[in-house]
This record gives structure tokens, sequence and C-alpha cells, in this order.
């Protein structure tokens, strides 16, 4: 059904999170799509996919490993090594060709992987050696999840150091800013919440503890982009890869609250009834631009970014099957829909074979 396009006009005025200018207020989410190569390269197939969707006022890249030990999942895009950042510095390019700004997302898996999706000899490293219940996808199938090393103290240096090095990377590839995903069960998230950290030392333990260590990723990371190019991506109460805390919502205010002076480009809500007003808590405990996400519809999105309950709404399924949704919306056209069988194939197909729509004569 056709959308009056008046109503969704809240979404198509420009907005500038920290220094990133964005031209409207439709953002691309993050969203893994498996389709890196056996080094974690990009290729001429996400250069395209990204080039495609470069309209929105900001993309927000599928996450990349910071780390060879960061990756958990297959075919999935990393920025540790220079041709890496060469691989990115054309998609980035080709965004910025098209009047487009892209932040990489930063993502350490952490527990979460499978020696079948890491490189030879690879091991996975968590706050504590608790393995994630469940199973991943591998080439050969789905596996039950590996069990991690806990790290040493004196070895969580070197993995805020990764995070750095993947920073400078980052703007090395010419990317507008990064993203520190700190939700979904990933290493942040490890470190917060009380079923995966039962360390005894000083990233441990206590709420001000547990909170360490995201605490110092996210400085460390400000330090070498600027905090005008940092945002992060929250989600409490996510059970998403065997995760659980006692209190996600006082984790998080804690969290929050001990980042917010800091005055970060965003932060990136997920949405989720798990027990938690995840967008209330970011008002609560947040000063700045908050982005929206999770399952909106533009006609929602909108009244949303009215509301004032963010300053842009990120889509993920939408982007997907709508590689000109900003198009879409402006002439309140229909939304293809996503063919879910394809999401995570190795080829073209449902990454880039998905058409703009179509034009009547003279448009």
């Amino acid at each position: 059904m056709s959308r009056n396009s008046s109503e969704l006009s809240s979404l198509l005025e420009p907005v500038k999170l920290g220094s990133i200018q964005m031209n409207n207020r439709v953002v691309m989410a993050p969203m893994t799509r498996s389709r890196a190569s056996n080094d974690d390269l990009v290729g001429d197939m996400h250069v395209c996919y990204y080039e495609q969707r470069a309209s929105a006022g900001l993309i927000i890249t599928e996450g990349v490993h910071p780390s060879a030990v960061g990756k958990g999942y297959c075919r999935t895009p990393g920025l540790y090594n220079q041709a890496q950042v060469d691989a990115w510095r054309r998609v980035t390019d080709a965004v910025h060709a098209r009047g487009g700004k892209i932040v990489c997302q930063l993502m350490h898996c952490g527990r979460v992987g499978h020696p079948d999706n890491k490189a030879p000899g690879v091991e996975a490293v968590a706050p504590s050696a608790i393995a994630a219940k469940g199973k991943i996808f591998t080439e050969t199938g789905m596996q039950t999840m590996m069990q991690p090393r806990a790290l040493e103290t004196d070895e969580i240096a070197g993995v805020i150091a990764e995070y750095v090095q993947a920073t400078r990377l980052a703007l090395a590839a010419g990317f507008d800013g990064v993203e520190l995903h700190c939700a979904s069960g990933y290493l942040p998230a490890q470190f917060l919440s009380t079923g995966t950290n039962q360390r005894n030392d000083q990233y441990g333990g206590s709420l001000a503890n547990r909170i360490r260590f995201v605490v110092e990723v996210i400085e460390a990371i400000c330090a070498v982009a600027g905090v005008d190019r940092v945002g992060i991506r929250i989600c409490p109460g996510n059970p998403f890869n065997d995760l659980s805390d006692d209190n996600p919502e006082e984790t998080f205010e804690a969290l929050l609250r001990a980042i917010d002076h800091l005055g970060l480009a965003y932060l990136h809500v997920i949405r989720m009834d798990a027990g938690v007003d995840n967008i209330a808590l970011a008002h609560r405990c947040f000063s700045g631009p908050v982005i929206l996400n999770e399952s909106y519809q533009p006609a929602e999105a909108a009244a949303a970014i009215r509301d004032g309950l963010g300053v842009a709404v990120s889509f993920g399924r939408a982007y997907i099957a709508n590689p000109d949704l900003v198009e879409r919306i402006e002439a309140g056209a229909e939304l293809a829909a996503v063919d879910f069988s394809t999401l995570y194939a190795a080829g073209p197909e449902g990454f880039i074979d998905y058409p703009p729509m179509a034009r009547t004569d003279g448009e």
C-alpha cells in the first residue's frame, strides 16, 4: 500500500552526528552477509552492495573483526592488515562518490565461533572459559561453539590495542567513523554480563569492574578517531549467543553513565522486549544523539523521530531488499520483500541482485 511521503518527511531531513553530516536520517544497519574471501577481504560484490545503498544518510558496515582471533563466523571481513585496508578503500570510495557516509562496525566475537570459521590454529578468547551453548553455522553445517580460553589480565591491553589498530586502519581505509559492537553476545557484552564474566581481577566481579573493558576500549578508540567519529551499539537484555546478566538494566545504566561525558557521535539502540525499555534507558543515561533500530517501518520510524525518541532510525531487512530505500521513502512507494533463503549465501544472489523500484516514463 502506498504511503503519503509527507508523513515520512522527518526521515528525509539532514542531521549531523558528531562530525558526520548526513543527508537524511535513514541509516543502513550493520548486517552480517557472509560474502568475504578466505583472507577476510571484501571484494567487487561488496563495492557494488554498499554503493547501491549509498543514498542512506549513513551506512554502518557488517561486523568487521579487528583481529584473526576476533573472527567468529564464516566469510566475514576483517580489518587488521594492509590488504584489507586497500579492499575496504574501494568500498568507501564508491560510497563517497555517491555522496554517502559510511562507518565501520568493529565486532570481536570473543567466545562465539568455531575452528572451521577461523584460520588454522587460531583460538577463541573470552573473559572466562565458559563456552556458549548452541551451534554456529560453518561451511560444513551447524557446529557446537568452541571452548574459549580465559584472557589473562596482562593480555587485555593487547586486545584493546587490536581495536585501536583496527580504528587506525578504518580511518586509513576512508571510513567516516567507527562503531563498537557491544551487543549480541560478543566480546564487549561478554565482559559486561555476569553469566559470561566470572573473573576476580579488575575486569570482573563488581559492576565497576565488569564495565571496565568496554569503557577502556571506547576511550582508546576515541583517542585515535576523535569522539565525534565514534558510536556504540547496545541491546540490554538480548539473550543472543547464550548471553545472560543478572541485571542488564543496571549494567548498561552504569556503562552509559561512564561514557556519556565523552560526547560520542551517537548511541545505536536496538529495541527488544527483554525486560528492559532500552530506548527509555538510553535517554535516561545518555545525553547524545540516539539511533533507533529493530523492525521499524518507515511510517513508525518517521513518527519516532518527530516524537524525539531518536534522531535517526536504522533499517536492516528493509535495506537488504531495497537498495534504493531512501528513494522509495521519498516516493511513498511499496517496499520489496526479503528472500531469507539467500541471506548468507556465498555469491551475488540475494546480495546485489535486488532491483531498484520501477520508474514510470519521464522519471
